[in-house]
């Protein structure tokens, strides 16, 4: 204890004559996952189409929880808690489509401040219905002649996008202001790279689901790999 207080010590004198002393760096690494069902499997859930056929075709899969052959969870959004750092400029613009009655992707996840689109690819009528709480709600037609809108939110929240035109179009919008936040692909894995060496709180957030926490020791220069449980 003595020893840390005199190296305080020091660093203070040193500050108060001028000196700059550089702290070496933690340095980074990774964290790789699945994140998997906990128990078996329900029956995929279908909604019915009720309009538009034409361009929606028949019914669909309801989406709200997709899961694979493995148990891997798809459309789970994975963040470290408490975690900042600036986030990084998109190398495209993230952007919602709706796309045979769908909003495709079902997740979507966008820096604050940072432009998205939103797309109407069916030619068609739909309605963007956001549900957020921190950000401006707004409900919004969208013409079968209007092929893009562009929005941006200003704070950090996961709220629900839905069409008032097609009720069963379902889609989230992630707002994040930390650069550690990912989605699981298709098979329900995961990859956040540059993490800080140290011990984080790893949350995984889904919308059937819920939230789970766990806690994640990465190594400088190492791949931290893990897998988190989900229960239905």
């Amino acid at each position: 204890m003595r020893s840390l207080k005199t190296a305080g010590s020091i660093l203070g004198v040193l500050t108060l004559l001028g000196i700059t002393v550089t702290q070496p760096a933690l340095g980074t690494g990774s964290i790789s996952g699945k994140v998997v069902l906990n128990g078996s499997a329900p029956q995929p859930k279908t909604v019915e189409v009720t309009k538009n056929k034409e361009v929606c075709g028949g019914d669909k899969l309801a989406g709200d929880l997709i899961v694979g052959a493995d148990k891997g969870v798809q459309n789970a959004v994975v963040s470290l808690n408490g975690l900042k750092g600036e986030t990084p400029t998109p190398t495209q613009t993230p952007a919602l489509d709706q796309n045979g009655c769908e909003f495709k992707p079902r997740v979507v996840i966008v820096p604050v401040g940072t432009p998205m689109n939103i797309l109407n690819n069916d030619g068609i009528l739909h309605n963007i219905h956001t549900h957020s709480t921190k950000n401006r709600a707004f409900n919004q037609s969208q013409p079968k002649f209007r092929k893009k809108m562009a929005r941006k939110f200003d704070q950090a929240e996961i709220f629900k996008v839905t069409c008032d035109v097609h009720s069963w179009m379902t889609g989230w919008i992630v707002v994040t202001d930390s650069p550690y936040v990912v989605a699981t692909d298709v098979s329900g894995t995961f990859k956040i790279e540059g993490v800080p060496a140290g011990t984080h709180t790893l949350e995984v957030w889904h919308e059937t689901l819920g939230r789970v926490t766990q806690e994640v020791t990465v190594t400088d220069g190492q791949a931290t790999d893990m897998n988190i449980e989900l229960t239905n």
